[in-house]
């Protein structure tokens, strides 16, 4: 992996609560490691923010609404929309609002990466099989190399977190899948350890098998 050829694309790290999401610590802790380790070398770092409009202008079909007829979700006159304090973004960072799930539907996502010449994403976030998912789909449809750094992504429980991880292995050809140090290894020239994509549909799981097949991804 070329690191001048190389972004950090971390999908809607933002302050929202209301999902639950599993080992949300960990994943912000992994984050500003990964982070501090892309600045030290010059990666660059893409944040999106997942917006939901209070007057409900553009909202997707059938958006949850309270009972003052607003978002529930990322409603743009709240602060749940913000990246979490922790690893909020710098000045140079580059920040990509977006009014649906994945990051390249109808924002400057891929402007962006073209400009900078990028060929590999090394990406994570939230929640798994949602906007983190659809992303993930559609850079690869794109011909970006995805890096899925699994331990900074979460969803709102296990099995989904799970299947989601393992049907993007399954049909992203050229996937690598790495924890948060192996990804830095990778950065760095070092050797590392990584579940690499061979042929599609070669993880077959169910609901028995789940979680040994996912074991064998970074074990």
């Amino acid at each position: 992996m070329n690191n001048a050829q190389t972004a950090l694309l971390l999908i809607d790290l933002q302050k929202e609560s209301k999902y639950d999401l599993i080992n949300l610590e960990n994943v912000i802790s992994n984050c500003r490691k990964l982070i501090s380790h892309a600045r030290e070398i010059n990666i660059p770092i893409i944040y999106t923010r997942q917006i939901n409009r209070h007057d409900c202008i553009g909202l997707s079909y059938r958006e949850l609404l309270d009972t003052q007829g607003e978002p529930v979700f990322y409603n743009s006159s709240t602060e749940n929309i913000e990246i979490i304090d922790e690893i909020k973004p710098h000045a140079n960072d580059i920040i990509i609002d977006k009014y649906r799930w994945s990051a390249f539907f109808e924002t400057s996502l891929d402007l962006m990466l073209k400009s900078l010449e990028i060929k590999n994403l090394i990406i994570g976030g939230l929640v798994t099989d949602g906007c983190l998912m659809t992303t993930v789909f559609d850079a690869y449809f794109r011909d970006y190399q995805i890096n899925l750094v699994r331990d900074i992504c979460s969803t709102s429980n296990a099995g989904a977190h799970m299947s989601s991880i393992l049907i993007m292995c399954n049909w992203i050809y050229g996937i690598e899948v790495l924890d948060t140090m192996e990804m830095i290894n990778k950065m760095k020239g070092k050797n590392y350890k990584s579940w690499k994509w061979s042929r599609a549909d070669e993880l077959k799981f169910n609901e028995n098998n789940l979680k040994d097949v996912f074991a064998k991804l970074c074990p």
